[in-house]
């Protein structure tokens, strides 16, 4: 997901949580026993009432003893009905008097029964009018508009929000179905546009056309995403580390001669992002942009693209230091996630940093590979001035809560201080890029992801995780030059803080020092007026009294 100004959420942070909160957010037991292995979702939009009607073939494996099973489905969203087919075909009604609504969900009861590692498929039919998006991709649900030529343009949005405000599913993050299909069903003179690779398509007697897309990879519900439109198609083939990759674009119509000069910066990112985070993770199913009637979001090999057509963020500098307009934010913000967020995704949605610390600073690693690393470094440091540390960064566990937006500039910060710790940025390459390679398609905790830099960086950097993501205080180097002499120490940190940082004990020369939370002293000829911290380091300053 991008940020609103950085800072903003997509949903309210709370300290008051419900049972709905539990429902959704955590893996109770009638979410545990099964596994998602294929979601296929028949979609149709009414364009004239706004509803939708479609089903949803859930095709999972039993994976322990079986209780009810919880399929989400947010009001006003009303099942039709639903049917139960094992594995050897034979296929069953479940009548709806068994099902009861708690909340957003529903739970099935009196399910057959299924032996343990058996595949089965569970099929809803469900119809409805969706909430409608009220400032997405922020604020989100369906969208329905029309172009500049009256056509209409219907999209959705949910992350955070989740994929269950338009579809039954598993709507949890930990459980990616291994494959899906995605159905478009739209009247004859649009087109649908789905994730993966289209298949084929049907003309209907109806004079509606039914667009079939199928994803070969994992993906996450929220990801999974119908657009309806007017649009035009062109591409191109990019040869990238795991060979050809398809490029392709679906915009508007009246958008394709300023798509076809904007959208040169798709394979500048590509080349960027598999040097420091190895081969595009979906070679698969296609790399796409698509119009979209919001900003735009991480909808995997499907990214939503709402800039506008111009560099920068809607043409702002997030960064202010000149160089975020040197190429359209939303190519490459939302591109970066095919990397974190769609190939690594966190189980929960409170380890969203994950997704978008490293999408954050992949914007910074654009432009160092294009442009420098003095301009990434300006990039990054420029960010800061959105960080609000007003929560902590990671949200609290089982409630569907992230936490605050610092999760972006404040991440991709702490990040960009590790590297500096690390110094040597061909190691710190390798662990980007074994990141996406070992976790390739896994849904990871903040845990496994701070284990693995540390092993691989062969230092430990727990304290500064703890810093950064799970306080709200900004490590700051007291110090004081006397006599020749620097005294210096760690304050307003936690507790045996002791991160290594670079400063100048010569005039425009910097010295890597280690503070601990007790006064250190080193010998120096430098004057008070010349000593500087490296401002690769997100860290403030203050001279002791």
């Amino acid at each position: 997901m991008l940020s609103n100004d950085v800072a903003a959420q997509s949903f309210k942070f709370t300290s008051k949580y419900s049972r709905h909160d539990t429902l959704r957010g955590s893996l109770g037991p009638g979410r545990t026993w099964w596994d998602a292995l294929k979601y296929d979702i028949w979609f149709k939009p009414n364009i004239n009432d706004s509803t939708i009607s479609g089903c949803n073939y859930i095709t999972y494996r039993v994976v322990g003893p079986q209780n009810f099973m919880q399929i989400d489905l947010q009001k006003p969203m009303l099942v039709d009905s639903a049917a139960f087919i094992d594995q050897k075909g034979k296929r069953e009604t479940i009548h709806l008097r068994t099902a009861k609504r708690d909340s957003n969900c529903l739970y099935f009861y009196q399910l057959p029964k299924q032996e343990l590692n058996s595949i089965n498929t569970f099929i809803v039919y469900f119809h409805g009018r969706p909430r409608i998006a009220r400032f997405p991709p922020w604020d989100g649900g369906l969208i329905w508009r029309k172009d500049q030529k009256g056509n209409p343009w219907v999209s959705i949005a949910c992350q955070g929000l989740g994929a269950s405000v338009w579809y039954p599913c598993k709507d949890h993050q930990s459980d990616e179905p291994d494959s899906a299909a995605l159905h478009i069903t739209c009247p004859d003179t649009l087109v649908g546009v789905g994730n993966g690779r289209l298949k084929s398509k049907t003309q209907n007697p109806d004079k509606t056309t039914t667009w079939n897309w199928y994803v070969n990879s994992p993906i996450n519900s929220y990801c999974i995403i119908p657009y309806v439109g007017k649009y035009v198609h062109f591409g191109e083939v990019y040869q990238g580390e795991n060979g050809p990759l398809d490029m392709d674009y679906w915009v508007l119509e009246e958008n394709l001669e300023k798509a076809k000069k904007q959208f040169a910066d798709a394979p500048r990112m590509m080349k960027a992002f598999e040097h420091w985070f190895g081969p595009y993770p979906f070679y698969k199913d296609s790399y796409k942009l698509v119009d979209a009637p919001h900003l735009g979001m991480e909808h995997q090999s499907a990214t939503a693209y709402g800039n506008g057509y111009l560099n920068g963020y809607y043409g702002r500098d997030l960064s202010g230091s000149g160089w975020g307009l040197k190429w359209d934010f939303i190519i490459v913000h939302e591109s970066g996630h095919e990397w974190f967020a769609n190939n690594i995704t966190t189980k929960d949605i409170a380890d969203m940093w994950v997704h978008e610390g490293f999408t954050n600073y992949s914007e910074a690693l654009f432009t160092d590979y294009h442009y420098g690393k003095d301009a990434g470094n300006a990039y990054c440091q420029g960010l800061r001035k959105n960080i609000a540390n007003d929560k902590p960064i990671i949200g609290p566990y089982g409630v569907n809560q992230e936490g605050s937006g610092d999760m972006y500039p404040k991440a991709a910060n702490m990040l960009h201080t590790i590297r500096q710790l690390i110094n040597d940025d061909e190691k710190f390459r390798m662990i980007l890029r074994g990141l996406n390679r070992d976790f390739l398609y896994k849904t990871v905790t903040t845990g496994e992801i701070e284990d693995y830099i540390n092993k691989q960086a062969s230092q430990n950097f727990n304290k500064i995780y703890d810093q950064y993501l799970r306080t709200t205080k900004v490590p700051t180097l007291s110090y004081k030059l006397k006599k020749g002499q620097l005294t210096y120490q760690w304050i307003n940190c936690v507790e045996g803080f002791d991160m290594p940082v670079k400063v100048t004990l010569e005039k425009d020369k910097y010295t890597l020092i280690s503070p601990t939370t007790t006064p250190q002293k080193v010998k120096t000829g430098i004057k008070t007026a010349d000593f500087k911290v490296d401002p690769n380091f997100y860290i403030y300053t203050e001279k002791m009294k």
